[in-house]
């Protein structure tokens, strides 16, 4: 056998036992992005788990439902956070690319409309909400209010509460030209926390711990009583959200490729069990409904 014969061999050889390693690591690094509403959460899941299965490696980043599911599409991450459903375009640009997106609802997530702790307003309807956010409604005392202009702020249009607000407070009409976009939920809060005029959206988990910031009660019309997502006791009323007499909720989902497998497979189990769901508890999102 001549040197280059014995030499294409050995390299060949040394290829395959550096790829076993490589296959086996792979198979235990899990990548999650998307849904900064689902963030905090999704790195206390990420946390958990680990320490209950050391093997393992997740990470976990947001950037919003739209980065999380375009990430998905192009391969860039087992698992997409999304606080709205995957599009049908989307759909069909996966499969297109040869992947077919699996849906998971891993909790929900009441939305709160908030506003400074000073705004002597506490309760807010649908068709408020709307007219506030398009423009048409552009001083508190048309809501009940002070004689003062709202400031609307609102996330960026990458985000999936965003998306969500336009498609089922709005109705699908364009945010008001002034709306002043932030960049998270963080940011929105801020805004709001400093600025007397200030209305926003997010989360409901997120604005309970924000001593600058109000909680809105919302009514579905002007006939059914304000409800707010948050009990008198500063906790997330699932009981509100569950029977869907808080009006605006939302599940919250995650998504992969394909069917999942393997570790990927016992990651999402395991989120949607008890052990999974008493972080949701915990972080102060809205647990699955038990069953029965």
């Amino acid at each position: 056998m001549t040197k280059i014969r014995i030499r294409k061999l050995l390299l060949a050889a040394g290829a395959l036992f550096t790829a076993v390693p490589l296959a086996m690591a792979a198979g235990t690094n899990i990548t999650v992005k998307g849904s900064d509403t689902i963030v905090i959460m999704g790195q206390k899941w990420a946390e958990v788990y680990m320490q209950k299965n050391p093997d393992v490696s997740i990470q976990v980043t947001g950037g919003g439902s739209g980065v999380g599911i375009a990430a998905l599409i192009n391969g860039t991450t087992d698992i997409a956070n999304a606080s709205r459903p995957i599009k049908d375009k989307e759909i069909d640009t996966a499969k297109k690319l040869g992947y077919y997106p699996e849906e998971f609802r891993v909790a929900m997530d009441s939305l709160a409309i908030v506003v400074n702790k000073a705004n002597p307003v506490n309760e807010i309807s649908l068709k408020q909400i709307m007219g506030i956010y398009t423009g048409k409604i552009n001083n508190w005392k048309e809501v009940g209010g002070e004689d003062r202009p709202i400031l609307r702020y609102s996330r960026e249009s990458s985000s999936g509460t965003y998306q969500f607000l336009k498609e089922n407070i709005l109705k699908n009409q364009d945010y008001a030209p002034d709306a002043q976009t932030m960049p998270g939920t963080s940011a929105l809060a801020n805004a709001v926390s400093n600025d007397p005029g200030g209305i926003g959206y997010g989360g409901a988990a997120y604005f309970i711990t924000q001593p600058k910031i109000k909680v809105l009660s919302v009514k579905k019309d002007d006939k059914s009583p304000a409800v707010n997502p948050i009990t008198s006791d500063g906790k997330v009323d699932y009981e509100a959200t569950w029977s869907g007499k808080y009006p605006i909720w939302r599940w919250l989902y995650m998504y992969t490729p394909y069917r999942p497998k393997r570790e990927t497979k016992k990651y999402l189990d395991w989120i949607m069990g008890p052990e999974g769901q008493k972080i949701v508890e915990e972080i102060g999102y809205v647990p699955l409904k038990p069953k029965g």
